[in-house]
């Protein structure tokens, strides 16, 4: 019995390490699969990883590289602007856009510098390096746009070109007149009995001469452009007011022995002076300050404008 027993339970022993090695496979077989399921898992997270770490340094590369060229390029337009102020230059300023619009058209522009709500045109004309500029009328713009021309650029000399009504008995229309000096006509007190024009409180006596070699540099060049009976020299009178007035005339005439009034040139003097820069102011007559100036201005401006610009590219060719 007990043998039986023993046969009997050896038996059963061999059927069980029978049946586990039955299993052994398809358990390890599992467990490959698993692991390869892992492996792949693995494989596909790193390669995912891996791919977002590029896309993330090839985009940081590329910014990188942009803010690079950026930099570079606004170095190297910083470093133009600044090598384009540094360079000598002559100011041609004006008031209005017809006064320029010859120049703009005739010059080469290599860049515009908009500052405090100007334009200033840099480039060359007739072979020399200018910054042209339209100030705007009246003598507070004027004054700004001369001040900050010459704070920007690297300036030898000024030169003031546009239009004018003539006073002076001799001018006429179209002809030109070269500012030997200039005096501001609306300057001083207001009193009871009325206005009372005051040389300044500078101690001056009111009146800013142009340098005397642009002055004769510019009457030449007036006189080659339009003859010697179309130019004339001598004093401006500037003031805020568009004469047009027989009586003011002859009051500018005696007063200030002026042979042409406007509206900006006294205040670039001040300005010019200040800052011990060689000016000359040249002024076409577009019409005569008279009753009918208003017509006549609106006839003859663009002309006017034209010969003062003509002028002005002879001054600049005649200049070594």
């Amino acid at each position: 019995m007990k043998t039986k027993i023993t046969a009997f339970l050896l038996m059963i022993t061999m059927a069980i390490m029978l049946c586990s090695c039955a299993n052994a496979p398809a358990e390890q077989a599992s467990d490959t699969s698993q692991k390869k399921e892992a492996v792949e898992a693995a494989t596909t997270e790193s390669a995912a990883a891996a791919k977002e770490e590029a896309t993330a340094e090839s985009a940081t590369a590329a910014k990188e590289a942009a803010t690079a060229e950026n930099t570079a390029a606004a170095k190297e337009e910083t470093t133009a602007e600044n090598a384009a102020a540094a360079e000598e230059a002559i100011g041609i300023i004006s008031a209005m856009d017809n006064e320029i619009a010859l120049l703009l058209d005739k010059a080469e522009i290599d860049h515009v510098d908009h500052i405090a709500d100007m334009d200033f045109h840099v480039g060359k004309l007739c072979g020399k390096q200018v910054v042209i500029v339209k100030s705007g009328i009246g003598k507070a713009r004027s004054a700004a746009g001369a001040a900050t021309l010459l704070d920007t650029y690297n300036l030898t000399k000024v030169i003031f070109t546009g239009i004018a009504g003539g006073v002076g008995d001799d001018t006429k229309v179209l002809d030109e007149v070269i500012a030997t000096d200039l005096v501001q006509h609306d300057y001083g007190y207001i009193t009871n009995d009325g206005f009372e024009w005051n040389a300044g409180f500078d101690g001056g006596d009111g009146y800013y001469t142009c340098d005397t070699d642009l002055v004769s540099l510019a009457y030449d060049s007036a006189v080659k452009v339009l003859g010697e009976e179309h130019v004339f020299k001598g004093t401006i009178a500037t003031g805020d007011q568009f004469v047009g007035s027989e009586e003011y005339v002859k009051t500018l005439q005696d007063n200030f022995h002026a042979i042409a009034c406007e509206m900006e040139g006294a205040a670039v003097a001040v300005v010019c002076s200040e800052y011990e820069m060689p000016f000359v102011v040249i002024r076409a007559m577009s019409d005569k300050a008279d009753g009918l100036a208003h017509d006549t201005y609106e006839d003859m401006g663009d002309r006017a404008a034209d010969n003062s610009s003509k002028i002005v590219m002879q001054m600049l060719e005649s200049m070594e």
